[in-house]
């Protein structure tokens, strides 16, 4: 599993990882085009496509094959992970 921490610094590939959060089950060109349109995103396929995959090596997003098009889903046991190492203590919050 890659760094979940270094997954995460990246705008473009937090605003991917929301975008599946919405709506998972997404090709590439579905997130191209969500990017583009809503947060005017102008990374090219193959920039976007980069970023997938640091998220996958994370282990934030997994892919599947449906004929010739790769579907992307999200997963965010890493991230629960990160919550549950440092337990929030609402009495130590100023």
């Amino acid at each position: 599993m890659g760094d979940v921490y270094r997954a995460l610094a990246d705008a473009t590939r937090r605003l991917i990882l929301d975008e599946l959060s919405e709506r998972d089950g997404q090709s590439l060109f579905e997130l191209c085009s969500r990017l583009a349109m809503r947060h005017g995103v102008a990374s090219s396929r193959q920039a976007i496509s980069q970023h997938l995959a640091v998220l996958e090596d994370a282990g934030l997003v997994s892919s599947e094959r449906s004929g010739r098009t790769k579907i992307h889903h999200l997963h965010t046991g890493p991230l629960r992970e990160i919550v549950t190492r440092w337990a929030i203590d609402r009495r130590s919050e100023p």
